[in-house]
């Protein structure tokens, strides 16, 4: 018990990771039963991560650190703050659930889904760009397996453009992590791969312009920010149910977690240069993902570019420089990830039922399956942004506080509420209460959802309507991660640019 307290995190990372070893020499059927239980023994773990978590503490905690290659600067050093933990959070409910609602080729699954929940506890964990990058990089094995062995229509075309455009854009984040690494060497006289010791550093104006732009392509293929988007309606359409998921809720948020973590504190002053370019592109990805979505005659794609519309709403928070904005952008990367699972698993659940996910061979499905057509509305209405719906607080934030730093774009964001009412909306009156079409039986006699499905699915809208009616529970610890955050930004832009509005308020939102 004493090592388990000294080494939490440590374990949260490389628990599930290990326990797929056991899982080779399992049944197909063994293998998810098994996968449940390590998948809510990881819950367990990372829930008492956020009781133990003191949001009065300024700095990481849980940290713990270990010299392995000290020539080289290669250290083992894992810590989290009010930023990192709900990101842990969110990955170990959202592989819960997916374990438990998979249904075919269980143990093919249950080893991806667990190996997959591991390395993102190390993506969002580590301190060491060397371990952040390893992990990072790896994440695309299993994601890519799943596409290219169970997706669908064009899968191997559909993985291998994803695999491509996210890897070759990470060799550039590697090389600007190493030339930061060899830049530390030269100032401190040894080599330092660890992100806080490079808050230290100030670069000289010939290289910092470079760096960022080796950081922000790695990046931004990730979130992905328009127009490196091109890649994401092929993986996310067709990949299989599960992938979908994981790839929306979870890998996208490597990206906008990154921004924060490194983009913004190591490039305070490039970030504030290249605030225009960079929230026009988020504004582009809001407004011409919304019409893309409108557009759209399969289900599964409407989804997936209503995913790339709602993270331009989070990478516009993450550029306020303000405690609203980014607090904001952080519960909405939460959010988005509770509520587009959400989505991907109705969608999933119609195509199983029916074969299809073209929206103009349904009709009439909330006669046969009102239950479905129920939980439909709910997830929806939460991803068009309720208010007392967890889509809601997320999204307010993010936009207002990016309303103190571009009130005129702020405002034109906002359409992105109308717009996600307008195709969510239409798109669900055709399939659950359009005209039945001639000759398609499968609706006439559409199974309503079982117990497993019934399950999985109340959670999530447990998850949507709580913390849509309560989010200070996650509010607080992650203010004070952003809070430390800009504290950071301040004190690296002050020898380059004095007038960035990065103060930090006395009188917080999320106490009003």
């Amino acid at each position: 018990m004493q090592f388990l307290h000294a080494h939490l995190l440590s374990v949260v990372i490389f628990f599930p990771m290990l326990s797929t070893l056991l899982a080779f020499f399992m049944s197909d059927q063994a293998s998810r039963a098994y996968a449940i239980v390590i998948a809510l023994i990881e819950l367990l773990l990372v829930l008492l991560l956020w009781h133990g978590f003191d949001i009065q503490t300024a700095g990481m905690q849980f940290e713990e650190m270990k010299e392995l290659i000290y020539q080289i600067g290669v250290n083992y050093h894992v810590g989290v703050d009010g930023i990192a933990l709900f990101l842990l959070l969110l990955n170990a409910i959202v592989v819960l659930l997916c374990v438990i609602y998979v249904k075919e080729h269980r143990k093919d699954f249950a080893i991806c889904l667990l190996l997959l929940e591991g390395i993102l506890m190390g993506v969002f964990s580590s301190l060491n760009m060397i371990f952040f990058y390893a992990f990072w990089e790896i994440s695309l094995l299993p994601v890519l397996y799943l596409i290219g062995r169970f997706g669908r229509n064009h899968k191997i075309y559909s993985g291998m453009k994803f695999f491509l455009y996210t890897f070759l854009a990470s060799l550039c984040m590697l090389l600007g992590i190493l030339y930061i690494g060899h830049d530390y060497a030269n100032s401190y006289g040894m080599m330092s791969f660890d992100i806080l010791d490079w808050y230290q550093l100030n670069f000289s104006s010939e290289v910092k312009t470079w760096l960022f732009v080796a950081f922000l392509i790695g990046i931004a293929v990730k979130i992905p920010l328009f127009p490196l988007h091109t890649w994401l309606p092929y993986a996310y359409s067709n990949a299989p149910t599960l992938g979908s998921v994981m790839l929306s809720a979870l890998l996208s948020k490597m990206g906008t977690y990154a921004l924060l973590r490194f983009l913004l504190p190591l490039f305070p002053e490039l970030s504030e240069i290249y605030l225009t370019p960079i929230a026009i592109a988020a504004l582009c990805m809001i407004i011409y993902g919304g019409f893309l979505a409108y557009a759209q005659k399969d289900l599964k794609t409407l989804i997936a570019y209503s995913s790339f519309s709602h993270m331009g709403v989070v990478v516009l928070g993450v550029f306020s420089f303000n405690i609203e904005g980014i607090s904001g952008a952080v519960f909405m990367m939460f959010a988005h990830g509770v509520i587009v699972m959400g989505l991907f698993l109705l969608a999933g659940i119609l195509e199983e039922r029916t074969s299809s996910l073209e929206i103009a061979r349904f009709g009439s499905v909330a006669k046969s399956a009102p239950i479905f057509a129920a939980f439909f509305m709910i997830v929806l209405m939460a991803n068009v942004g309720m208010p007392l719906s967890i889509g809601f607080v997320g999204e307010f934030l993010s936009l207002l506080g990016f309303f103190a730093t571009y009130p005129l774009l702020a405002i034109i964001a906002g359409t992105s509420i109308i717009l996600s009412a307008i195709y969510m909306l239409t798109s669900y009156k055709d399939v659950f209460f359009g005209n039945l079409k001639t000759g398609n039986n499968q609706i006439s006699v559409f199974e309503d959802l079982n117990a497993r499905e019934v399950g999985v699915l109340s959670v999530i809208l447990a998850l949507i309507l709580i913390l849509g009616i309560y989010p200070k529970a996650l509010l607080k610890p992650i203010e004070q991660g952003s809070r430390q955050l800009l504290e950071v930004i301040e004190i690296r832009s002050l020898p380059f640019l004095g007038s960035l509005d990065t103060k930090i308020k006395e009188v917080s939102y999320v106490n009003r």
